[in-house]
């Protein structure tokens, strides 16, 4: 039966390869994006116009959270990937040299919005038959595998954790999965050309991992080949 995906940052990267494939094999994909009816995804909604759902939607914006919020009422959501992420500058991530105001930028997509859009859209959850938040973290959240460096995005990983891990027992009554995933180290803008695996690749394993996960994975920290990591 086909699901109905939610995808923050559908535009690009992972984001735009999760819709891709998802549309491939027959789901429909509520493609949410700053400007989601450009680029890529104009291209998508002209070959999937039943399957394709674009969205405008600012992740750091409670007005245009609520407009979307307002454009999906009554639409249920099986699953709901907060996927969209910034790194923050290349240098001035060390604790010795950290750049404050990036900090705070950086926050404000990894950390607050993921709650925000978790928030705004767990009704579409609940009317869903799938029941699932997902949130696209890092290895590099990991604090017992920290070998230091990049501060700036290590913590805002790690604070996205502790923030839906909360968030996820704030519904578990509610039979709603929230799960956190590390995408691997991807050949992405963020990622770089020297990264391990293809957008593809990534958007594949993730699909297939969310696929067989329910409430027994509640809570869980692992890769997009669904390996535990480790908190």
């Amino acid at each position: 039966m086909p699901q109905t995906w939610m995808i923050t940052g559908a535009n690009r990267g992972i984001g735009l390869a999760i819709t891709i494939e998802l549309l491939r094999r027959g789901d429909r994909v509520i493609a949410a994006a700053r400007n989601p009816w450009g680029g890529a995804l104009a291209e998508l909604a002209a070959e999937h116009p039943a399957a394709l759902i674009p969205v405008e939607l600012d992740v750091t914006s409670d007005a245009s959270i609520a407009a979307a919020k307002e454009a999906l009422a009554g639409q249920a959501i099986d699953v709901l990937l907060n996927n969209a992420g910034l790194y923050g500058p290349r240098d001035r991530q060390s604790g010795l040299d950290v750049d404050f105001d990036a900090w705070r930028e950086v926050f404000e997509v990894n950390v607050y919005a993921p709650i925000r859009v978790a928030q705004a859209f767990l009704p579409n959850v609940e009317a869903g038959q799938g029941r699932k938040i997902a949130t696209i973290s890092s290895r590099m959240g990991s604090i017992a595998a920290n070998p230091g460096n990049a501060l700036i995005y290590r913590s805002s990983k790690s604070a996205v954790n502790m923030a839906m891990v909360v968030f996820g027992n704030s519904v578990r009554a509610r039979d709603v999965s929230v799960m956190l995933f590390h995408p691997g180290w991807v050949q992405t803008d963020m990622g770089g050309s020297g990264a391990d695996i293809t957008p593809a690749e990534s958007a594949s394993g993730l699909i297939r991992t969310i696929d067989a996960s329910g409430m027994a994975e509640a809570n869980s920290f692992r890769d997009y080949t669904g390996e535990a990591i480790t908190w």
